[in-house]
């Protein structure tokens, strides 16, 4: 059973920086594909970043060129660094977990963190 515990976010005014911290529980997180998504009022859940176990990464094209995410697997803990922040990031990140072993995929969220860019 995979636990995820986020941290990081918080109120960041227009064109300033925060790292989300995504902290994992389990002993086989490093062949865990990792992701963050994002949901504001009224909106649909959207992939941000995402992470593979191999290292590749892929972007929401609204963040590319301003996030990066990575994966420290001695620490169990996947980041967002997210700069030049926009009021339009404004929404709650969620981390995610996910590991397929066939038949079944497994997918795991955490309770989200609260990001909010003032204009």
């Amino acid at each position: 059973q995979v636990q995820l515990v986020e941290s990081g976010g918080g109120l960041v005014q227009y064109g300033g920086s925060l790292r989300l911290s995504c902290a994992a529980s389990g002993s086989i997180f490093s062949r865990y594909a990792m992701g963050w998504y994002r949901q504001a009022p009224g909106k649909q859940r959207e992939l941000v970043a995402a992470i593979e176990s191999g290292g590749s990464t892929r972007y929401a094209d609204s963040v590319k060129g301003r996030s990066t995410i990575s994966r420290d697997n001695a620490k169990n803990t996947v980041y967002l660094q997210m700069n030049s922040l926009r009021p339009e990031d404004t929404a709650i990140y969620y981390c995610n977990a996910r590991i397929t072993r066939s038949p079944v995929e497994y997918v795991y969220w955490g309770q989200g963190t609260q990001v909010t860019v003032s204009s």
